[in-house]
């Protein structure tokens, strides 16, 4: 659609030229026609004759609304009368909202009074909101709702990043939790959901072509099954919304991440021999860990660290150094960082605390500022370092870890770091890389993910993060990473204390976690609710082939498990399989007959192994079976190795022959299920014991990968 731009930019103009943080309800209804969003037939009176004038020229009934800079929340000031029908109510109203303007606030400028033609409300008409936030994280966001209480109660609202696509925009009218109310309730008719779309699609690209309008709320738009129109239009201006942020580019966050990741040369900066030190334990970590680049020891005194020759700075080594490693106090790091750069480091990993989290964001600022100014990127302050395992490289004071897999984990908190490491070592999860990102200075979770990005070593990402230092980067980067790879993010702080002020009830509304919640899933990322599912995310999503359809079978022997992995597979959105005749006649040809077919297919808890591999086998060669949910019960007949080793045998048979499915277990039983979880774990099936829930997390999060990816 062509809009009138020209239009918007002189209505835009004069409200910055006077210095104005918002529009009037004119200007705001030129803005609204210039970008084709329907609104109701209004005018400006500023006479109580004027008033009757353009009331009769509309129609009735009419609503009056006062118009003032000064006065942005219009019902607060007595400046809104509703069902004006007549000439003489017209003038009697105009009369009163100026009264009532004027007590409101003696010193506000009245422009006049605005005539609406008052549309029907009621009946196949429901409220809705409208609205667009330059949000502090995430930049422009667009969002929707129901209108009126339900909004500000139940705060039933989506969010998208802008600009957003028409289909991304009615993704947004079906995404509320009351959608079914647009679908049309008691009888009345269902909404046109199309317009309400359209509005929003329009809306976010006036906010992307124009980032100087902070706020918009269109409340009410009244859709009904015709047609939608925004009836209120309030746009709060703000020159500072519009200004952009300087990024590196992908390429040369490429170039610097290859160089941090899989460096030639490594200095340590603070070298020791003494145990205890920091400076001891990482030199320790790099030589001990199997690193084959060079190692240099940077000590004031000289001499040997770990009988490798220690240089006073960094400016005496004779080689290139891609990555030097921090282990000095604070105060120390900006010398040493002006160093790095004119030796020509790439990265500066800064393990010291003592810089923003403990309120020094001036020292800080001062040590990005000489980074910046040489070209070193920076990674920390105050974190536990990082390893990357392809490269032997345990850049750390921690604990070397060296089982090599694909998994690449990120933690802002040093203590998560430390969580991620043990759970890697208890569960034998192999990883490619663990990554402690701190105050986030520089280097920050998007900068990884562009790294992981075409990183061989690496097919999934799992990431902790408190908060994100620019989140339009790290969505627009996810969104392209992850339909390769899943992304998997544990974002903490879900619970809000409350919307931060705001000037529109957009503005209110996105005070909170749906922010996070709808842009992280607009970009394709798998949203982990707590620590533990962020690790078995990562743990398991990597075994599980990508499934090829939607259907999803679970066999059980104990009907109690089966109904709890059902109401599993509802909680993480997916669907049982509807199963037809044949198959289940092919089904009861393996169970007994006090057993049931159906879905879950309940086999009974006494049935020798030949009833699980003939099932399990039936569900793995039917085609129209995508996903199998196995819950298993501790029997003498057959006991948990003899179930792991089975199951793990007839999914190697399927997968010689080219058929290879999701299969994760559920083992209820005595100590024995935990040996036949792990090994049908080393296996590629993922199982868990005393658990119904958490291996159907797990697939879940598989599915919504694929999904996301456009895998399905």
């Amino acid at each position: 659609m062509t809009y009138d731009k020209a239009a918007v930019q002189s209505v835009l103009d004069r409200a910055l030229a006077e210095g104005r943080t918002s529009l009037s309800a004119p200007e705001a209804k030129q803005v609204a026609d210039a970008y084709g969003i329907p609104t109701p037939g209004e005018g400006l009176a500023t006479s109580p004759e004027g008033a009757a004038a353009l009331a009769a020229e509309i129609g009735f009934p009419v609503v009056l609304k006062i118009v003032s800079p000064d006065i942005l929340h219009k019902t607060e000031a007595g400046g809104v009368v509703v069902g004006v029908d007549s000439a003489e109510a017209a003038v009697t109203a105009y009369e009163r909202i100026i009264a009532n303007a004027r007590a409101y606030d003696g010193e506000a400028e009245l422009t006049g009074v605005q005539v609406q033609k008052m549309l029907v409300t009621g009946g196949d008409v429901q409220e809705v909101i409208v609205g667009s936030v330059t949000d502090e994280t995430f930049g422009k966001i667009v969002a929707f709702g129901l209108g009126g209480v339900l909004v500000e109660v139940l705060k039933d609202v989506t969010f998208r990043l802008a600009p957003t696509s028409p289909a991304e925009a009615r993704s947004m009218v079906d995404g509320i939790g009351a959608h079914e109310m647009l679908n049309g309730v008691r009888g009345s008719k269902p909404v046109d959901k199309d317009a309400i779309a359209a509005i929003i699609s329009k809306l976010s690209d006036l906010v992307e072509d124009f980032p100087q309008f902070a706020e918009v709320d269109l409340n009410p738009v009244l859709a009904g099954p015709d047609g939608a129109t925004a009836v209120d239009f309030r746009i709060i201006v703000d020159a500072g919304a519009g200004k952009p942020v300087e990024r590196y580019t992908q390429d040369e966050i490429l170039t610097a991440m290859t160089r941090i990741m899989k460096p030639r040369a490594v200095a340590v900066i603070g070298a020791s021999n003494e145990d205890g030190k920091i400076g001891n334990s990482v030199m320790k970590n790099l030589v001990n860990g199997g690193y084959k680049g060079d190692i240099y020891p940077i000590n004031p005194r000289g001499g040997e660290v770990l009988g490798l020759k220690a240089f006073p700075s960094i400016t005496d080594v004779p080689g290139d150094v891609d990555v030097a490693v921090f282990a000095v106090p604070a105060k120390f790091v900006g010398g040493a960082l002006e160093q790095c750069g004119q030796k020509g480091v790439a990265g500066a990993i800064l393990i010291p605390s003592g810089f923003a989290e403990t309120g020094e964001q001036e020292l800080q600022d001062e040590v990005v500022a000489i980074a910046r100014k040489h070209g070193v990127r920076i990674l920390g302050p105050n974190i536990y370092g990082y390893y990357y395992l392809p490269e032997n490289l345990c850049a750390t004071f921690c604990t070397p870890y060296d089982v090599k897999g694909s998994v690449a984990l990120s933690s802002q908190s040093g203590g998560i770091g430390m969580a991620i490491l043990g759970f890697s070592r208890s569960s034998r999860m192999g990883v490619s890389a663990i990554v402690g990102v701190g105050n986030k200075a520089d280097i920050d979770e998007d900068d990884l993910l562009t790294f992981f990005e075409t990183d061989d070593n690496t097919n999934l990402i799992a990431m902790h993060l408190e908060d994100l230092k620019d989140g339009r980067a790290f969505a627009e980067t996810a969104a392209r990473v992850s339909k390769k790879k899943p992304v998997v993010v544990l974002k903490a702080g879900r619970t809000s204390a409350g919307a931060k002020a705001a000037s529109s009830h957009t503005g209110a509304l996105a005070g909170n976690d749906k922010v996070y919640d709808d842009i992280l899933r607009q970009s394709g990322v798998v949203r982990a609710p707590g620590l533990n599912e962020m690790l078995q995310y990562a743990r398991g999503i990597p075994l599980l082939p990508t499934p090829k359809g939607e259907n999803v079978v679970i066999i059980t022997g104990a009907g109690g498990s089966g109904v709890l992995l059902s109401d599993a597979c509802v909680d993480n959105g997916l669907q049982l399989m509807t199963i037809p005749p044949d198959l289940d006649a092919a089904f009861k040809k393996f169970i007994p007959p006090f057993g049931a077919a159906g879905n879950p297919v309940d086999i009974t808890g006494g049935e020798p192994p030949s009833t699980y591999r003939n099932t399990v086998a039936l569900g793995l060669e039917d085609d129209r079976i995508h996903a199998l949910i196995l819950g298993y019960w501790h029997t003498i007949v057959t006991p948990p190795m003899v179930f792991a080793k089975l199951v793990a045998e007839v999914v190697e048979e399927y997968r010689a022959k080219g058929i290879d499915k999701p299969v994760v277990a559920s083992l209820s039983g005595d100590v024995e299920v935990e040996q036949a979880s792990q090994y049908l774990f080393e296996h590629g099936v993922v199982a868990y014991p005393y658990t119904t829930e958490t291996p159907v997390q797990v697939l879940g999060a598989k599915y919504r990968w694929a999904r996301n990816a456009g895998a399905l």
